[in-house]
């Protein structure tokens, strides 16, 4: 059996949603394109409520505009990159936009990295601009840009387009402008040299690097054409099937693949507002989606059980609310259950990676969410003109029902990593990618995740890689050795957790480590949990047997 001769039983769910069958035509293959068509249909509308602040399209495209005429006067060219290092803030779309518009590549940080992670990914992309919140420069960065000087920073307030008064701003950092750094409100003000505007995007242009972790846990940059990001944005647009100009509440953090496409993409091609409310509080987010009237969210099932479980939130503020998505771990089904009686609207799986621009595989909205004989939520069928099959360990497609690697194509899968061919070609055969995620097709066509092939733990929705904290923990001079593993989390889906043995002589507390980590990396990073030991479980070559320290 060759790759072209897998089964497509899903097509009895949802017909001719299958690649090459044509039943999904995009209206636009970049991500220029997408936004210029909200600005021309909905330019006096709503682009992003933010608090108590509305900004229309005509005044997100004119304020890109102004940074990317700012961009081309600091020297950024075409193919350049300009780093996003923000929360959600309406400066991440209004910068993301006019790095496009300048012709440049958006390198999205997470706004959780600390120094050591931050300036691994300014030196690995080699950005010319770091755009940041003026807290994250002055806790973080700063120190970092002193060893990359070819870095131009420009800082930003997370107040800049809302009352300073607005109670509802949760960790709204008042800090002022620093003397001799840009500061994106001046930038903006300056006036547009339009005659200087590049302004144009190919489909095969990258937009994006967006960076993941290899199975080394050293990040890789997952190259996001135009094409992608655009033509997986219409994908959600069709398969969520809300109207236009519904409003999209953003929960996802907008560096993460979820909340540039699912979030920001979506909105373009719905020419729809976009909700955002900086971090992620449950009540402040019910509030938005209330004030706001949201119709459409998508986000990690952690994020829904904090609102279902927060004591200040009520059923009526997600009244508005039609279609919920989670991605990133599945869906409890008495999790989704329990949501469903409290808010009256059903919580439905999707599936996809940073690798596929988010969205290639979900559960229809008409269609009500299967489980299989253990009670587990299906995360759906193939999307729109993508394809899915289960490989065994030679690539073969194997038939309905085994379990093996789940394999995927479409016009949404990545162009490859940034300057990473040998990972590249690791990662995709003959169009399909390799997702590195185990699970199975039933014969009705319904997918159902079982495992991750290979250690990473997923905390959250957030990828975490092993061998990256072991490499922290490592630091620790009373560490002798440690290994890192996965444990079940009844709010995080996994946490972390850290089995060490320490040095002869030497003594130290769980919480003395967890502290230390918790100071050198992302907060979804550090442990959760420290067990300490003689000895670790090792092969007769020495090698530490993870699977070992991992639950049954």
């Amino acid at each position: 059996m060759t790759t072209t001769q897998f089964p497509r039983p899903w097509l009895k769910i949802h017909p001719k949603v299958a690649h090459g069958e044509g039943s999904f035509k995009p209206r636009f293959d970049d991500t220029l394109s997408l936004f210029r068509n909200a600005v021309a249909v909905s330019s006096d509308k709503a682009a992003i409520h933010y608090f108590d602040s509305t900004l229309t399209y005509a005044q997100v495209d004119q304020l890109s505009s102004a940074f990317a005429s700012e961009l081309i006067r600091l020297g950024v060219k075409a193919g350049d990159r300009v780093a996003l290092y923000m929360q959600n803030i309406p400066q991440y779309v209004i910068c993301l936009v006019g790095a496009w518009k300048a012709e440049a590549m958006g390198v999205s940080i997470n706004p959780m990295n600390r120094t050591r992670e931050l300036k691994l990914l300014l030196e690995d992309s080699g950005a010319r601009v770091l755009v940041m919140q003026r807290d994250l420069y002055q806790d973080v960065a700063k120190s970092v840009l002193q060893d990359i000087p070819n870095v131009t920073p420009i800082t930003t307030s997370v107040r800049e387009f809302q009352s300073r008064n607005d109670p509802r701003l949760i960790d709204g950092e008042d800090i002022p402008a620093f003397e001799g750094i840009l500061d994106l409100s001046t930038l903006l003000a300056q006036p547009v040299a339009c005659e200087d505007l590049r302004g144009s995007a190919s489909a095969d242009q990258p937009a994006m690097i967006v960076y993941t972790s290899g199975t080394t846990g050293v990040p890789k940059g997952a190259i996001i054409t135009h094409a992608n990001m655009a033509i997986d944005a219409e994908l959600w647009r069709a398969w969520v099937d809300v109207r236009d100009g519904a409003p999209i509440l953003a929960i996802a953090p907008l560096f993460h693949i979820t909340g540039l496409v699912g979030h920001i993409g979506f909105a373009f091609s719905a020419a729809s507002p976009l909700i955002l409310s900086l971090r992620f509080h449950p009540e402040v987010v019910a509030d938005a989606a209330h004030e706001y009237k949201a119709e459409f969210v998508v986000g990690a099932i952690t994020a829904f059980i904090a609102m279902m479980n927060h004591p200040t939130i009520k059923p009526c503020q997600f009244k508005s609310l039609k279609r919920i998505f989670s991605g990133g771990a599945p869906v409890p089904a008495a999790v989704a259950a329990e949501f469903a009686k409290k808010f009256g609207v059903a919580i439905r799986n999707c599936y996809g990676l940073t690798e596929s621009s988010s969205l290639a595989v979900g559960v229809p909205p008409a269609c009500d969410t299967p489980t299989d004989a253990n009670g587990a939520f299906s995360i759906g069928v193939p999307v729109f003109d993508t394809d899915v099959f289960v490989a065994g360990e030679s690539g073969q497609p194997l038939p309905l029902g085994q379990v093996g690697e789940i394999m995927m194509r479409g016009p949404q899968i990545l162009q490859g990593y940034w300057q990473r061919s040998k990972e590249t070609g690791e990662a995709l055969t003959n169009g399909f990618l390799h997702t590195g995620d185990v699970g199975y097709m039933d014969e009705a066509g319904w997918l159902y995740l079982v495992d991750r092939k290979k250690d990473m733990i997923s905390a959250s929705g957030y990828k975490v890689w092993p061998k990256e904290v072991e490499d922290v923990i490592y630091t620790h001079p009373s560490i002798k050795e440690v290994a890192v593993v996965g444990v079940p989390d009844g709010y995080r889906g996994e946490t972390v957790k850290a089995v060490v043995s320490l040095k002869p002589g030497q003594h130290l507390e769980a919480a003395e480590l967890i502290d230390f980590c918790k100071e050198r990396m992302a907060a979804y990073k550090y442990p959760r949990q420290v067990e300490f030991v003689q000895e670790l479980p090792k092969t007769l070559t020495g090698k530490i047997l993870r699977r070992e320290l991992r639950p049954n």
